[in-house]
């Protein structure tokens, strides 16, 4: 075995050492990439359970300010960057982001720390300015590596006073809309960070999805507390605003404050006419008018609030407004404010699909005088406004307690009449109609009463109108036409005569509206078993005005079921002659109240005589209702009228005494123009 130099040994150490050095460094290699994976593996799960601390957090939150807190305290203490600030943009003012009080802070240098944030809550960023502009302007995360050289950066002063070198910010972002945008400084300069940037982006749409939650809430509660047409408060917020106000009066009895309820005049038309949706637009035109009246337009006021109601502005629905006046000095001050609404609402017309519309309102007023509750002060301004309404529109009333006694009143007779109608309480009473040439009764008007008790009889003018207002006085129609046909045909079995009976029957507007009306009134000539020619029914022109074409039509069907029409009350109304020649009317009624002036009046006279003229020429009889005394009978006959009905010949009487003047006046002696006819009630 040869001997080893000298040299090979050389040589053999050193392959070894080389050998050695390579394990060492391949050693130190396997180390290296393992203390890297394990950092990289501790660092990626850190980021896993920031990303699930602030997704517990939002998932359990639903206010923004206190999720931004939270997220700030994290993201501080995961990135090592010692302060933090957030800033909010409003839904309205997305262009602008707010600064607010919201910030997390490691630096111990008071002084530095209160003069920048001092600044920074001074500041408000526009769209593109600053690291926070930037970023509400991009919608992205943004870096600024060294602060003392971004010239964009306006809080360079205090930032170095602070030793701030880098800062970088993200956006919070609902949908497309930025919400907030958060910011972190760092007293180290540090270079952008990708995968830091990343995930803060991850957090953003977490955060994103926390406002998201907040704005669908603050929407709800918007919703139920405001007007969706209008966008004004309704109803609920109102309330809640006006017991808050008399709340603070009973605390500060020198405290006023009114209410004024607001309800436009024929609303009702624009929707007939023009059709709901342009009601719609005249709706939402009128408000920014109506808010022009105000003191102040705090038309948002939230619930809850203790003070600074300030004038509200409300829509309860419809065509209603409520306007609740704060801290007032006299019911003037709510005087002048709803002269100055009608005067806002007349000026000038509203412009609906390209016609000119005009508008007025009907305003009653409340004023507060410790009063128990919010609902009460509204049922006041509500009962004045009805009391606006009833002096035709368009006017203002002032509440004073006698409009609560009419409207206690007014409850009473309708839960009567409610009970009067089950109990077959009314009673028809019955008006001779006359024949001015023979002297004849030729039939009779039925008129309602009610019997309240053996010895009340209440007149219609006392409870039609509430009958109407609460469609009560559908079923009262019915049973009248139905109790005076079944009458009438035994007075036509008992005095037969050559031309039979009529019985005159008044329609009331609701029942005439009605789809159903020919039907009905066909279901009670068949039950009754009079001839339908033996009927007149008597409807007034202002009646058929209001949808003309809708009036022809019906007018038309009774006739082909054989009764005959009257127009009643003619020449007070709104008759259009271009309609009346069309209405297939048997008789035109002269109101009473040109007969009764008609001795000292001559355009009265006139009058009369014209509508004369107009029926002869539409080949229509014509009765003149309130003939009272000789003199009208014999200016009458001149005139050749044909009828009377007044109470030159008889009052309404009940079905008894009408039948004794059947029996015992049937027919009078042959008149000449020179005679009167002698009165049958006499």
């Amino acid at each position: 075995m040869p001997q080893l130099t000298m040299t090979d040994h050389s040589v053999e150490l050193a392959r070894l050492k080389r050998r050695l050095e390579r394990e060492h460094h391949a050693r130190l290699e396997a180390e290296q990439i393992a203390e890297n994976g394990l950092r990289e593996l501790y660092e990626q799960q850190r980021r896993l359970q920031l990303l699930e601390a602030i997704a517990v957090k939002a998932n359990q939150t639903s206010t923004l300010n206190d999720m931004l807190q939270f997220t700030l305290t994290q993201l501080c203490q995961f990135t090592h960057w010692p302060l933090g600030h957030a800033y909010v943009s409003l839904p309205k003012q997305c262009d602008r982001l707010y600064p607010t009080a919201i910030w997390h802070n490691y630096l111990t240098d008071e002084d530095a720390v209160e003069d920048f944030c001092r600044t920074t809550e001074m500041t408000f960023f526009d769209r593109g300015i600053g690291l926070p502009g930037r970023v509400l302007a991009t919608g992205e995360a943004a870096w600024i590596t060294d602060i003392a050289k971004d010239r964009d950066f306006v809080r360079q002063a205090s930032a170095q006073q602070l030793g701030l070198k880098t800062a970088f910010a993200f956006p919070v972002l609902a949908g497309q809309h930025v919400a907030a945008v958060l910011e972190f400084f760092s007293t180290q300069e540090i270079q952008p960070d990708a995968e830091l940037l990343h995930t803060m982006a991850q957090i953003g749409m977490q955060l994103g999805r926390v406002v998201e939650r907040q704005m669908a809430e603050e929407r709800l509660k918007h919703d139920a507390f405001h007007d969706s047409l209008t966008g004004l408060p309704n109803r609920t917020l109102f309330l809640d605003r006006l017991q808050h106000a008399m709340n603070y009066q009973k605390r500060h009895p020198k405290y006023l404050f009114a209410v004024l309820f607001v309800d436009l005049d024929r609303f009702k038309v624009v929707n007939d006419s023009l059709g709901h949706l342009a009601g719609d637009q005249l709706l939402s035109q009128i408000v920014p008018r109506l808010l022009t009246t105000l003191r102040s337009e705090d038309t948002v006021a939230r619930i809850g609030e203790t003070r600074d109601i300030k004038d509200t502005l409300a829509r309860l629905g419809g065509d209603e407004f409520t306007l609740l006046l704060d801290d007032i000095h006299s019911p003037n001050d709510a005087m002048r404010v709803a002269e100055r609404i009608q005067h806002t609402l007349t000026t000038l017309p509203f412009s609906i699909n390209e016609q000119a519309v005009y508008a007025s309102a009907s305003i009653g007023i409340a004023t507060a005088d410790q009063q128990t509750s919010a609902e009460d002060l509204l049922r006041n301004a509500n009962l004045a406004m009805y009391r606006a309404k009833s002096l035709g529109g368009a006017c203002c009333e002032l509440f004073d307690q006698s409009m609560h006694v009419r409207a206690v009143n007014r409850l009473i007779i309708e839960n009567d009449l409610r009970r009067a109608l089950v109990d077959n309480h009314f009673i028809l009473h019955y008006q001779p109609i006359v024949s001015f040439k023979t002297g004849a009764i030729v039939g009779f008007e039925a008129l309602v009463r009610w019997q309240k008790n053996a010895t009340t009889l209440i007149y219609p003018n006392d409870f039609i109108y509430i009958a109407e207002d609460t469609g009560l006085i559908l079923l009262l129609d019915m049973w009248v036409l139905q109790q005076a046909c079944r009458t009438m045909r035994q007075w036509q079995i008992d005095f037969p005569q050559q031309q039979p009976l009529t019985i005159s029957v008044n329609l009331s507007a609701r029942l005439f509206a009605q789809n159903n009306l020919v039907e009905q009134v066909q279901a009670i000539i068949n039950a009754t078993g009079i001839n339908p020619a033996s009927v007149r029914l008597e409807i007034t022109e202002s009646m058929t005005m209001d949808d003309a074409e809708r009036s022809v039509q019906i007018l038309s069907r009774l006739k082909e079921i054989g009764v005959h029409l009257s127009i009643d009350d003619f020449g007070t109304g709104y008759s259009s002659l271009s309609y009346l020649h069309r209405f297939p009317a048997d008789i035109l009624k002269i109101d009473r109240s040109f007969i009764s002036r008609m001795d000292d009046s001559p355009e009265c006279f006139q009058i009369i005589q014209s509508i004369m003229n107009l029926a002869r020429n539409l080949g229509m009889d014509v009765i003149a209702e309130g003939p009272e005394t000789a003199a009208h009978v014999q200016q009458l006959q001149a005139l050749d009228c044909d009828f009377g009905q007044g109470y030159f010949f008889s009052r309404p009487v009940d079905e008894q005494k009408a039948t004794a003047l059947l029996h015992g006046a049937c027919v009078y002696s042959m008149l000449t123009k020179d005679t009167v006819i002698p009165s049958l009630s006499a």
